[in-house]
């Protein structure tokens, strides 16, 4: 790197934005720190960061499928209120789902606009099971996290400052967009989210024709 003059950007010191709400009875811990999940749309981790602009706080929300690493949905908002932050992006991702979720887990921090009625409803109303981690917990939703912090690495201090939110709002587009489909993970074997997705439903697929297959001839 330093024969090519690349120079990697380096992460900020962490910053806590979850305010929990001590009143409301949390769902239980149904991942318990686990980063794996089996196939795509078995459980889904969420999490909010912030941008500070000339005009105030952005507030930025991802939803990820844990399989893929891909961002299934998104928002950007001047308010962290349930049913405009986390609420929209639920509904992104369920939408992109298919609108059901059955037998997705959808898990978060302690967050008040986590916990909140009527967003732990929504989820259940979508046919998931809501999911929050333990207190104290430094890898209770770590992939949501390192999502957070890698869009503040390679976005938010790179493009600075901000003036409003609906600038947040377009690069975030963008970065999502790259983040899906150009991007490559090391943890994904040096693969972009949509590839991984793809493999996954292709192999499903085949597997699928020749079990097809074998129940014909035995027929």
């Amino acid at each position: 790197m330093r024969l090519a003059l690349v120079r990697g950007v380096r992460k900020s010191k962490r910053v806590f934005t979850t305010r929990s709400d001590k009143t409301t009875a949390l769902p239980a811990d149904l991942v318990n720190s686990r980063s794996t999940a089996p196939a795509p749309r078995r459980l889904w981790v969420g999490d909010v960061t912030y941008v500070a602009t000339r005009s105030g706080f952005v507030y930025v929300v991802f939803v990820t499928d844990v399989y893929s690493r891909r961002i299934v949905g998104w928002n950007v908002a001047s308010t962290q209120w349930s049913e405009i932050l986390p609420m929209q992006v639920l509904d992104m991702a369920a939408w992109g789902a298919g609108s059901r979720l059955d037998g997705l887990i959808h898990h978060a921090d302690h967050g008040s606009n986590y916990t909140a009625m009527v967003y732990t409803e929504r989820i259940v109303e979508l046919g998931a099971v809501p999911s929050t981690g333990t207190v104290g917990d430094s890898f209770d939703n770590a992939m949501a996290e390192a999502v957070n912090n890698l869009c503040k690495t390679e976005l938010i201090r790179q493009r600075g400052p901000w003036r409003t939110v609906e600038q947040v709002e377009l690069a975030t587009l963008e970065w999502v967009w790259w983040w899906d489909n150009s991007r490559l993970h090391g943890e994904l074997d040096m693969r972009t989210p949509v590839e991984v997705k793809r493999a996954y439903y292709a192999d499903l697929e085949s597997a699928n024709s020749v079990s097809a297959g074998q129940s014909s001839r035995q027929e």
